[in-house]
């Protein structure tokens, strides 16, 4: 079957979708009818209702993707004057494709080339074209290897692939927004659900199809060499981005800085870690696919360039910012057009770096100072009062909350390592360590000559009381001053939390609705109404917008580091109640009917059970 036969048949089976919907209604209709032609009252009134209900939840996710419109066009356009090499590059390869060149080029801050049309009456009426260039892919791709990308994109065009793009997106907005609004108890649902999931292969394989047509187009031009080496390097960059961002940005920006070159930065440890990349490239590609997915597995796709006939090329290994000279100027206009810093503080990179890694110091040291204040009843705790329960012969109290599965002479000793980060961060707190910043490796905690620094010796005498007096000598022979370092966050956030889960609808102390967010550090409650209708897409919708940390600053939070005791008293569905230090009990109780997200009720119940053995110790 060729591509454009499935096209047609695919938006022939969206027109169906919306057919479909017709159908159900008129059904209703007539089901009403015969309801009061037979029932009278009550009775058929509640029958009417149950039926308008269910078929009006199916056609107002059908109402809503009618009425919705693609989003509007992202990036930064680049006009001919201002990258004329890259316009050039461009117009020829749509030449060579046989295609209409784009009216616009944009750059994006993804790792991806993309194109798209503005078309009319269901992509029978052309538009307005738009390329869209990758800034990652600019910065570290060869000219060859961008201009395959780019031939790549082109052929869609070429194959009118752009054409069907704004009905293929009504099609997913369509079963997106029928599905999502529709319960699983709801015999309508059924219905469209069946529907939905044969369009979505027959789209599916509709994409796959256009995806390996492009790619042939794109080796007719760029040649198989710089084709199969594209595909290839698109993984490697891919890793390297969401490394990037994972460890070098992620961490700073939750904590409330930013960097003044985001995109410079990962042109910069691009170049520093060439040799891990290089180790990545020498991995077999990805040779696993599905009949859901809208691009064919990397390996089939290289096959099948082997496989197309080869003709000559001439090879241009220059850096792809050969088309585009002023690139670092471009990423600075596009950290001006997509990135919102707020109201974080931004910073050169050695600056972002020495002070997010010293916060994160600050706020590891935090949780410490927090139980230590609270096993010596203390309002407030610091490095000086960690060092007090040490010498009280105390250390194994504090030391058991972090090591759980140890005695606690044994959670002491281990404790150890806890104590050098308390001691680096007491070194910087008096101005005798900083960090270094590095593209080719972790930052590292250096002292004023730039040696590193290793606070591991002095950590184990401070864990014993009859060699504390040692380690607090050896500090202060090195200017540490002890007493620098106090608690700043003297109550638990969701800094630097992971979302594992949420459970909406569940009661709080038997009366009391809410909505539960699982993170690594603990639980927040969010109020709910008591109807447990929609309580899956409203947790999805608070948690797309709402990092960890707002989280916990908007909502009650109960930290793990506060669970003092856990009893479960039920499994399933899971009735607990948490004891905490101050006393307080809280009680959780999951509803029967409650939405479930994922397994989000197996993750709550693996960490009560991990709370309850950390207090049985």
């Amino acid at each position: 079957m060729s591509t454009a036969l499935r096209a047609v048949i695919s938006v022939v089976m969206l027109a169906g979708f919306y057919l479909l919907g017709l159908v159900q209604l008129a059904l209703v209709g007539w089901l009403i009818y015969e309801i009061w032609q037979h029932l009278h009252g009550a009775g058929a009134a509640k029958l009417s209702y149950l039926l308008l209900a269910a078929v009006g939840a199916v056609l107002a996710g059908l109402w809503r993707a009618i009425r919705a419109k693609p989003g509007d066009p992202h990036g930064l356009i680049v006009t001919p004057d201002q990258a004329p090499q890259l316009w050039q590059q461009v117009r020829e390869l749509a030449a060579e494709v046989g295609t209409r060149a784009p009216d616009e080029i944009r750059i994006v801050p993804e790792v991806n080339a993309a194109v798209s049309e503005d078309t009319k009456l269901l992509g029978l009426i052309g538009g307005v074209r738009r390329l869209y260039i990758g800034m990652p892919l600019l910065q570290t791709f060869t000219v060859d290897q961008l201009r395959s990308v780019l031939a790549h994109e082109l052929g869609h065009y070429s194959g009118s692939h752009t054409r069907l793009a704004g009905v293929a997106y009504r099609g997913r907005l369509a079963m997106h927004e029928t599905l999502g609004g529709v319960g699983n108890w709801n015999v309508f649902g059924w219905v469209f659900k069946a529907y939905g999931w044969l369009y979505q292969l027959v789209s599916n394989a509709v994409a796959r199809r256009q995806e390996l047509e492009a790619d042939l187009a794109s080796v007719r031009v760029a040649g198989v060499d710089a084709a199969v080496s594209s595909m290839r390097e698109l993984p490697v960059v891919d890793a390297a981005w969401d490394f990037y961002f994972g460890r070098y940005i992620a961490y700073g920006w939750e904590l409330g800085y930013a960097p003044d070159d985001v995109f410079g930065g990962f042109a910069k440890l691009y170049q520093a870690r060439a040799d891990e990349l290089a180790r990545m490239r020498e991995e077999e590609p990805d040779d696993e696919t599905s009949r859901w997915d809208t691009h064919p597995a990397i390996s089939e796709r290289i096959a099948a360039m082997r496989a197309a006939p080869r003709t000559a090329h001439a090879v241009d290994g220059r850096s792809a910012t050969a088309l585009m000279p002023t690139v670092e100027a471009a990423g600075m206009a596009l950290q001006r057009e997509v990135v919102d810093f707020g109201t974080r503080t931004v910073l050169p990179w050695e600056d972002f770096t020495a002070a997010s890694m010293t916060l994160v110091l600050q706020n590891r040291a935090d949780r410490v100072f927090r139980s230590a204040a609270r096993i010596a009843g203390l309002p407030v705790a610091g490095l000086a009062e960690v060092f007090g329960l040490v010498e009280a012969g105390r250390l194994g109290e504090l030391a058991a909350e972090f090591f759980p599965q140890s005695t606690r002479k044994e959670a002491a000793a281990e404790f150890a390592d806890v104590m050098a980060t308390l001691l680096g961060l007491a070194a910087v707190r008096s101005g005798q360590a900083g960090w270094q910043h590095s593209w080719s490796k972790p930052a590292v905690l250096a002292d004023r000559n730039g040696e590193p620094v290793d606070f591991t010796e002095i950590a184990k005498l401070a864990v014993a009381p009859e060699t504390v007096g040692e380690a607090r000598a050896r500090l202060a022979e090195q200017g540490v001053q002890v007493e620098a370092v106090q608690v700043v966050q003297t109550r638990a956030t969701g800094q630097g939390a992971d979302v594992l889960g949420a459970m909406p609808n569940v009661k709080m102390d038997g009366t009391e609705h809410a909505d539960l967010i699982l993170l690594s550090k603990g639980f927040v409650v969010v109020p709910a109404p008591k109807s447990t209708d929609d309580g899956e897409k409203r947790v999805a919708a608070l948690l797309s917008g709402t990092s960890p940390a707002e989280l916990t600053a908007r909502y009650r939070f109960i930290a793990f580091e506060d669970i003092s005791t856990v009893r479960i008293d039920r499994e399933v569905p899971v009735n607990t109640t948490l004891l905490l230090h101050g006393g307080q009990t809280v009680g959780i109780q999951e509803r029967w009917t409650s939405d479930k997200v994922g397994k989000s009720d197996d993750v709550f119940r693996e960490i009560l059970t991990k709370l309850r053995d950390r207090g049985d110790q």
